[in-house]
């Protein structure tokens, strides 16, 4: 399809790309390589983005003459340029050469600490060698020097899930719900995370906050089914009283319902088979009804 654009249309699509930050990177390539590159002169001061365009989008590609060809122009054009030198660190990740790309990017640190890309890129490639708790400990270096920032309080979290590190996992998203109380998928993995590491207070902190996730987004079939297997374990439970385990009866009920009705709703409108479901859901309440009357 690239072939067929004329120079003028390529251009604008490359343009377009970028100004809704779209990496679509085959066809950045494409363009590229089938249109553009030929009369390249005529993008004037354009040119420059357009190098830096493809670089990345070739590097996503693993087309590496097209991304070294494209890095040389930058790197002729601003030899001082940090963003330049950041696309060589990608280049040198991209070849799997990590130690010249943290080269790199420490020099780059050493002049301006607070890149936040550079960090960024730092603990990726600790996360592409394996090195799972060297990126956790970059990752606390860099929540503590810029605390909202909440994708990489996640990206932390999940460090802290893979090392089953459940405790400080738990404290990252406590630290994400203070910062988006309305947040339903944060209610939910926090309730996950209790859920997970067992017990029965851990259980009914887990209950709770799937039932807030619930509260914020009704249609969240993963809290329903998170409300009733932890009401459903509380309620089986010896270690609680009498009146605790009659009200997690009640929510697990109220849940298996809720579950009931929506896939009843799916098999509806798709006109699927949701019985065998509906059936396990129905034989769970059973047997939570069978040990609170035994």
């Amino acid at each position: 399809m690239a072939s067929s654009m004329n120079w003028e249309a390529a251009r604008d699509r490359l343009r377009k790309l970028r100004e809704e930050q779209h990496r679509c990177s085959d066809e950045v390539v494409s363009l590229w390589e089938d249109v553009l590159c030929a009369n390249s002169y005529r993008l004037g001061d354009e040119l420059w983005m357009v190098h830096e365009q493809v670089c990345i989008a070739a590097l996503d590609c693993g087309n590496k003459d097209v991304a070294m060809m494209n890095l040389h122009a930058l790197q002729e054009q601003f030899p001082n340029s940090m963003r330049v030198r950041r696309l060589r660190g990608l280049f040198f990740e991209s070849q799997e050469n990590y130690d010249k790309a943290l080269k790199i990017y420490d020099a780059i640190l050493d002049i301006d600490e607070t890149n936040t890309l550079i960090r960024k890129r730092k603990i990726a490639i600790l996360k592409a060698k394996d090195d799972i708790r060297g990126a956790i400990k970059e990752l606390n270096v860099y929540v503590e020097r810029f605390m909202s920032d909440y994708e990489a309080w996640m990206e932390l979290c999940d460090l802290y899930l893979q090392e089953q590190d459940y405790t400080k996992a738990a404290f990252c998203l406590e630290e994400l719900i203070m910062s988006n109380p309305h947040s339903h998928l944060y209610h939910e993995k926090y309730a996950e995370i209790k859920y997970t590491q067992g017990g029965i207070e851990n259980m009914c902190t887990a209950r709770r906050y799937f039932a807030q996730s619930l509260k914020l987004n009704p249609n969240n079939m993963r809290a329903l089914y998170g409300l009733f297997l932890s009401a459903s374990n509380v309620a089986s439970s010896k270690s609680k009283d009498a009146k605790t385990k009659k009200d997690n009866i009640k929510y697990a009920a109220w849940a298996a319902e809720q579950i009931t009705k929506q896939y009843k709703e799916v098999a509806r409108k798709k006109e699927v088979d949701t019985s065998s479901q509906l059936t396990s859901i129905l034989h769970m309440m059973d047997e939570i009804q069978i040990t609170q009357t035994s």
